[in-house]
């Protein structure tokens, strides 16, 4: 039995409790006590031959597409992978300190649950542990965005009955199926948010010759963009630079035409989920079909995405209370519950993910 050691004591008693959702397009922190106190893009801002770190977050996202030849805004993630560690490292840093803004306590070493998609290998688990403890953590906790999304969302993943939940972030979409604790069946797509602000693009530039940003694509993606017939169709201005004459343009584009443009990306999504189903044993289908399909993370939000879901499986399908935030309430969750949810963790210590 390890002996009692005061300087631990004493960190415990001061430390910060922090869950962090480390999403490919948004990173969001949950401080216990607190709610979730950051919600900023997972963009950084660097100078190209130092990679000396210029901006991160809101400020950084600011730049994409206007900076000069020596700065480059770049997202550290990639489909939930880090890709770029000491870049990631220092947006952890940042978004870490940035917690302790709004806490009393005097010195950062908080306790740390970061979500990870599920099915990363442990060189991507280490990899995340490495930057969370490299960033100022005193203890990290890795667990599966999936579960991490349903105990956010208020699914009964501990008790002996089944639940599903389909988080569709910005890199990957997962589905998961809960019992007793456990995942008990699940999948995952690396087409998501990206993808369909990608498939946006592409529709403008191959109808109407216009070439437009990721940034543009997303903003109509949020207006207009849509899985299933909408009540009533709508229409948006859509501003680029024309590739025939190389000037500026606009084109007004319909909520239809989106719909079209996104039906590649969707129908992906509505594959996984059913083949997910198929894969179910019978008798949590029985339960599901009851409880229904919960839908979390910021593609969840696109318009009719639910009424799609339940279209096509023919089980009822809904929305949590503020998915984009599921991934790090649920982390920052696990916390405050250690003792009773620590099945659902990855890992707890570094000897535990080599």
């Amino acid at each position: 039995m390890p002996l009692w050691n005061p300087i631990d004591a004493l960190l415990g008693l001061f430390s910060l409790d922090i869950g962090i959702d480390l999403g490919t397009a948004n990173t969001l922190v949950f401080v216990r006590g607190k709610g979730i106190v950051i919600n900023e893009p997972s963009w950084v801002a660097i100078e190209k031959e130092s990679r000396r770190v210029l901006a991160i977050g809101a400020e950084a996202k600011e730049m994409v597409g206007r900076t000069p030849a020596n700065i480059v805004a770049i997202r550290p993630l990639r489909d939930g992978v880090i890709s770029e560690f000491e870049v990631t490292q220092a947006m952890l840093d940042y978004f870490i300190k940035k917690a302790h803004e709004h806490s009393f306590i005097p010195f950062p070493r908080p306790r740390v649950v970061i979500g990870i998609p599920s099915g990363v290998t442990e060189v991507e688990q280490r990899a995340v542990y490495d930057a969370a403890i490299a960033a100022g953590a005193r203890e990290a906790y890795l667990i599966e965005e999936p579960m991490a999304a349903a105990i956010g969302a208020g699914l009964p993943v501990t008790e002996p009955r089944g639940s599903i939940i389909v988080d569709i972030g910005g890199g990957t979409t997962e589905v998961a199926v809960f019992s007793m604790g456990g995942i008990v069946v699940s999948g995952s797509l690396r087409v998501a948010g990206d993808e369909m602000d990608e498939d946006i693009i592409q529709y403008a530039r191959q109808k109407y010759n216009l070439m437009i940003g990721e940034q543009t694509a997303e903003r109509v993606k949020i207006a207009i963009g849509s899985a299933y017939p909408l009540p009533e169709e709508k229409t948006m201005l859509l501003r680029g630079r024309n590739l025939v004459t190389g000037l500026p343009d606009a084109v007004e584009v319909s909520s239809i035409e989106i719909r079209e443009a996104l039906s590649s990306s969707v129908n992906l999504i509505i594959d996984l989920i059913r083949d997910t189903l198929e894969r179910t044993p019978p008798e949590l289908i029985s339960d599901i079909m009851e409880s229904g399909i919960c839908l979390a993370g910021g593609g969840a939000l696109l318009k009719g995405m639910a009424e799609r879901v339940t279209a096509e499986t023919h089980i009822r399908a809904w929305v949590a209370q503020d998915p984009m935030t599921c991934v790090a309430r649920g982390a920052g969750m696990v916390l405050e519950n250690l003792h009773v949810l620590r099945q659902v963790i990855l890992s707890t210590d570094q000897r535990e993910i080599r």
